[in-house]
């Protein structure tokens, strides 16, 4: 629908004048070159629609006028056009500004970060601030106060408000006071026509009831929107819901179907609704990219080249989304004109079928049996293409799909079937686990190993030990050392070598003892010695000679590991103490210093952002001590491989699926946190740390006080004091008072990438235990 455009209305975001296109959830004016932008975010941030090419409905497009008139633009740059929170730095772009990094880098902050919008005072609790301000806007839309409500939804508040006094929804004040342009904002931002109030009526009742019939009916088109826009992209008509809320197209040579495109409408038929409703929201976004990608190119200056940057080849990720969903709605784009029309009329087929309650045609039945409208008004679509081969590419398309959704459906659960995205984020905590698990039995193979080797090597030095006991007092008359003047270096006769002595002692075997002779030192190769922690002291050399006996001045000994000497205590053998007075101890330190140290390899405290939102694969040490960079992680180890004593399941803890929400929820948001630490976004740590914080305090609402498993205990112990710490440290990049040192922000960020971490770590444990506990 065509309308003219003011000559004073300018860019919201770059001031270049004379605007061709909208944001309809910001309620601005925006150019091709910052549209371009929009349109890189996703309809998650920016619906972005032409205002002259593009359908419009009469109070939709009034609306946004009124939007764009009042100011609204104001709302989104308001901490810029206040001169006492001017930020340094910060300005906004000109029209004559590159769109990349400049202008893109403002909008993204603009609207994506909200990094202007007026933020309210910190509270504790969120969920109350946000329920205030859902009153406020309960209150606010029955006057015609446009921007006051749109204020109120971009500090938080949800057009979704049940009032538990009043028993009603925002949309329902504003179809009893007949306030349309309030109603089309609500819908825009989410809100239900078809939601019913406390006594099960509808706004469109209320309407009605009010004497507002244009309203009543604008909500009913408002409720079939997602049906009516599939139908308009391939017929170009809606219906007019007095003789039908349905239009079915044909494709024009959709009469001899294969049956293997039978089948596969058949598996699409047997998805779930969630499933079903998903699939269909995603169609639709594609309907809207493909729609502005043809007004785009329509209204573009065909001498200058549209570049890749400008161009949105497929549907941008949307992180609220799982990974799998995200390619899915991308993968549309590889859709033809044949295949993504057929796709369409299966979605407009099935959802009649679903809003009216008929049951499964049969398979053997023709594609068009169950799909009849009473007005009998259907349109041919033409094809642009004629080979079996597409057809058949895209009914193997829906069948992988409904077979996807067919094996999620046959889980046997008791709070009925879930949804593929939480299937496969299960199915990969669980792998993560058991990868884990296998990890660690093998390490304990390995410890299992080094042990039995060391207690062999035990075994041999005590039969050494007492060899040379006996030595000494055989040669008792003679001396007190071992190996004599002529012994040839007795010291390097007894190195142990792979386990086993070398040579001869003293040159001549037990019989060269000798008085001014070099005490024997054991040593042990690092083949046999595992690694040792980190943060012992340095490696200490001990002697087997008894006390008394006077080193020589040309003692010469192997350095020898601090943690092998520590088990051989109990063999009454006196280690060198450290720093002691005679120069063997001193040389042997030294020694120890520069030869016998481990380094121990600490472990990865980030984890890979590629597979997973908080699946985080450990460096594992080898010592014997097992010891770790942090109680925490021990604890967390421990419990992700044992989880609690096996036996009857906790029936306290909650359902597998709300614990993945919520843990979806969580990651979410330290995914925005950590995009706001990439781009080095300090000042929104804290409204990100605030949202982490609120998702984990409702995630930890699910278990119980007192959980009964210790695993549970401890993870959720983990989890609120990671929460608690990220946002002791993201407040501190808030600007600091004049005077005060300056924040090393390289230091801060690390800090704040640890705390997520640990609290997207403990997150993952309590997916992991409540599915293995549910599925005991």
């Amino acid at each position: 629908m065509s309308r003219k455009l003011q000559r004073t209305e300018v860019c919201a975001d770059c001031s270049a004048p004379d605007p061709g296109w909208t944001s309809i959830n910001r309620g601005v004016l925006i150019c091709d070159e910052c549209c371009s932008v929009h349109r890189s975010l996703g309809r998650h941030i920016s619906i972005v629609k032409h205002l002259r090419h593009s359908g419009w409905p009469p109070a939709l497009l009034q609306m946004v006028q009124t939007l764009a008139s009042n100011g609204a633009n104001s709302i989104w740059e308001h901490s810029l056009l206040d001169p006492a929170q001017v930020q340094s730095g910060r300005r906004k772009p000109n029209p004559q500004d590159k769109v990349h990094p400049t202008k893109s880098e403002f909008i993204r902050a603009k609207y994506q970060m909200l990094a202007f919008v007026h933020k309210l005072p910190c509270r504790d609790d969120d969920g109350v601030t946000t329920k205030d301000l859902s009153k406020q806007l309960h209150s606010s839309v029955r006057t015609g106060s446009l921007e006051t409500c749109l204020r109120l939804l971009s500090l938080g508040a949800q057009a979704n408000f049940f009032h538990p006094e009043k028993g009603t929804t925002p949309l329902h004040v504003a179809a009893k006071a007949g306030q349309i342009l309030q109603a089309e904002l609500l819908v825009v931002y989410g809100a239900d026509p078809g939601a019913p109030d406390i006594n099960g009526r509808t706004p469109m009742d209320y309407a009605r009831q009010a004497g507002h019939i244009e309203l009543a009916e604008r909500l009913v088109e408002c409720q079939y929107e997602l049906t009516d826009r599939l139908a308009f992209y391939l017929c170009g008509r809606r219906p007019d819901h007095k003789n039908g809320h349905y239009i079915i197209p044909q494709m024009a040579d959709s009469l001899d179907l294969s049956e293997l495109a039978k089948a596969a409408k058949k598996k699409l038929q047997a998805l779930n609704n969630r499933l079903f409703e998903e699939l269909a929201m995603d169609v639709y976004d594609e309907v809207d990219r493909r729609e502005n990608d043809a007004v785009w190119l329509t209204t573009q200056n065909h001498s200058t080249l549209v570049t890749e940057r400008s161009a949105v080849p497929f549907l941008p990720v949307n992180p609220e989304y799982s990974a799998t969903r995200n390619q899915g709605r991308q993968k549309l784009a590889r859709f033809n004109a044949r295949e993504f029309a057929t796709l369409i009329i299966d979605i407009l087929s099935d959802a009649k079928r679903r809003q009216q309650g008929k049951g499964l045609s049969s398979p053997t039945d023709p594609l068009d049996l169950g799909i009849d409208d009473d007005q009998h008004d259907y349109d041919s679509v033409a094809s642009d293409e004629d080979t079996d081969s597409e057809l058949t590419t895209q009914n193997n398309n829906n069948t992988q799909r409904s077979n996807r959704a067919k094996s999620m459906d046959s889980s046997d659960l008791s709070d009925g079937p879930i949804t593929l995205q939480e299937y496969l984020e299960v199915k990969k905590a669980l792998a993560s686990s058991e990868a884990k698990v296998q990890q660690l039995m093998k390490v304990n193979n390995n410890l299992s190993e080094e042990l039995r080797r060391l207690q062999k090597e035990i075994t041999r030095m005590q039969t050494e030990n007492s060899a040379l006991r006996g030595g000494q007092q055989a040669g008792g008359a003679a001396g007190h050392g071992v190996g004599g003047p002529g012994g040839g270096g007795g010291g390097g006769g007894g190195h142990w070598q792979g386990g086993g002595m070398r040579g001869g002692i003293g040159g001549g075997g037990l019989g060269g003892f000798g008085p001014g002779a070099d005490p024997p030192a054991l040593s042990v190769p690092s083949s046999v010695v595992p690694h040792s922690h980190p943060h012992r002291r340095d490696r200490q050399a001990f002697s087997m000679y008894e006390p008394g006996a006077a080193p020589g001045p040309t003692a010469h000994c192997p350095p020898a590991l601090d943690s092998l000497a520590a088990r051989l205590q109990p063999l009454n053998t006196p280690s060198v103490r450290k720093g002691g007075p005679t120069s063997y101890g001193s040389q042997h330190l030294s020694g120890s210093t520069e030869m016998g140290r481990y380094m121990v390899p600490k472990p990865e405290k980030h984890g890979s952002g590629t597979d997973s939102d908080y699946d985080n694969t450990q460096t594992y040490d080898l010592s014997l001590s097992m010891g770790r960079s942090s109680e925490e992680e021990g604890r967390g180890e421990s419990e992700e491989g044992g989880g609690g004593e096996a036996g009857e399941p906790d029936p306290t803890l909650p359902c597998t699926e709300d614990v993945i929400l919520k843990t979806e929820q969580v990651t979410k948001n330290i995914q925005e946190l950590l995009r706001a630490a990439q781009e080095f976004k300090h000042d929104s740590f804290v409204p990100c740390s605030e949202k982490i914080h609120s998702a984990v305090t409702e995630m930890a609402s699910l278990f119980p006080k007192r959980p009964a498993l210790d695993a549970v205990h401890c993870s959720l112990r983990l989890l609120a004091s990671s929460a608690s710490r990220l946002q002791v440290e993201c407040r501190k990049a808030a600007p600091s008072e004049p005077g005060a040192p300056a924040v090393d922000y390289q230091l801060l960020t690390q800090q704040v990438i640890q705390c997520a971490y640990d609290i997207a770590k403990a997150a993952k444990q309590l997916v992991t235990i409540t599915t293995r506990e549910k599925k005991q």
